[in-house]
């Protein structure tokens, strides 16, 4: 079973992944914004074709195409909490895509569909977020996409054509599904509590609930690029709930006036995914006009207003309007921090964070005080030494042969 496991190819665990959709290089933030709230994606990747080469590895005709990033909205968020661009939002949404993208490097890699599973759990833990694979087709299929390539831009935004190529996303998430199917190969360590496996990770990012939001903005950033979230505490260090970068996701980009102008702790309510309560958006835009900050609230008015220049669409399709900036509702959206205990085996914390689609869970004492964070980053750091421990085994029994 375990010679099977590592068998496994990366175009085992992609097959029914959609194809991603694709934002050119030469877009700008806003059209990244307009793209995210028409697809109802997450993410959605940038990608850079050169079609000025008429020769790429000898041979011709081939364009050069490559995802160099992906964009979600946490990322238009803290760039418009840019001091500079908290006072000219309109202006900074008219900055090209790629400055945002490559701010950071290795979110993104590149992968052969018949690439083992291990070198793909290999990119992760070296900081991978995403991986891109292509998607194996058939001869026809190949064909129509040839034929489709000549009337369909490869730039444009509703194509998913690189090449005459398809390509998906692999994730953290996806591997662990996996993983936990096949959970039976790596028995009985799943059994065995995340305390006793070493799995809790102490150093979080937290903040105080009466701190500003604003001041968690480089937590923001940075568990945004682990995949975590942020917890917040009181005084005792007892978990009152999260600022998660997954909310803000669902967010539109008017959610950064409320990162400027609120405490951790509203900016927790205004996350509900009910939606902010009225108090809290009239609160919001009276400390804008408090601070002089008239382009951002003008920037919620256009959002919030579907007959406005700013809106390409109803409230209806982008969810806009009447929620003050919680305009992208995902059903994966919770407003509870997700929570487990030292004591709880490893196999019961995959499944929860697998059931609530987070890639972490807090880990708390009976009375909520706060102890760390188990990722799937840790957990797929267990599995792969297990794993390299099998290949060590497997070449020595080779030598002695």
């Amino acid at each position: 079973m375990a010679q099977t496991f590592l068998a496994t190819q990366v175009s085992d665990i992609c097959v029914g992944k959609p194809s991603l959709r694709s934002l050119p290089s030469t877009s700008t933030v806003a059209e990244a914004v307009a793209e995210l709230k028409k697809s109802g994606e997450i993410y959605v990747s940038v990608w850079e074709c050169d079609h000025d080469h008429n020769k790429v590895n000898g041979d011709e005709g081939i364009v050069y195409c490559r995802c160099l990033g992906k964009i979600c909205m946490v990322d238009v968020i803290v760039f418009l909490c840019d001091k500079e661009n908290i006072l000219c939002p309109l202006e900074a949404l008219k900055t090209s895509v790629v400055d945002l993208v490559m701010n950071v490097d290795g979110r993104v890699m590149h992968l052969e569909s018949d690439s083992s599973l291990l070198e793909a759990i290999d990119c992760i833990l070296e900081g991978a977020q995403n991986l891109v694979i292509p998607i194996e087709t058939t001869t026809k299929s190949n064909r129509r996409k040839k034929n489709l390539i000549n009337i369909t831009s490869p730039l444009s935004t509703t194509s998913t054509l690189h090449n005459g190529k398809e390509f998906c996303w692999l994730t953290q998430e996806d591997v662990i599904r996996f993983l936990l199917n096949s959970i039976n190969v790596f028995s009985p360590i799943p059994s065995f509590t995340i305390e006793s496996l070493n799995l809790i990770n102490t150093d979080t990012l937290t903040v105080h609930y009466n701190d500003s939001a604003s001041s968690a903005l480089p937590l923001i950033t940075r568990a945004h690029l682990n995949q975590t979230s942020i917890a917040v505490v009181n005084h005792d260090n007892t978990l009152i709930g999260e600022i998660s970068p997954f909310a803000l996701s669902c967010c539109d980009e008017t959610i950064a006036a409320a990162i400027t102008t609120l405490s951790a702790g509203d900016l927790m309510a205004y996350l509900d995914y009910m939606g902010p309560p009225e108090d809290l958006v009239h609160l919001v835009k009276t400390r804008l006009q408090d601070r002089n900050l008239n382009s951002m609230l003008d920037l919620m008015d256009d959002c919030n207003n579907p007959s406005s220049s700013a809106s390409s669409s109803s409230d209806e399709e982008y969810g806009s309007g009447k929620n003050g900036g919680m305009g992208r509702s995902y059903p994966g959206r919770r407003s509870e921090a997700i929570v487990c205990n030292p004591w709880n085996s490893l196999m019961a914390v995959m499944v929860q964070m697998i059931a609530h689609r987070v890639s972490y869970a807090w880990v708390v004492k009976e009375d909520y005080g706060l102890v760390g964070i188990v990722t799937f980053t840790e957990i797929l750091g267990q599995f792969r030494r297990i794993a390299g421990s099998w290949n060590k085994c497997g070449e020595e029994n080779i030598k002695r042969k």
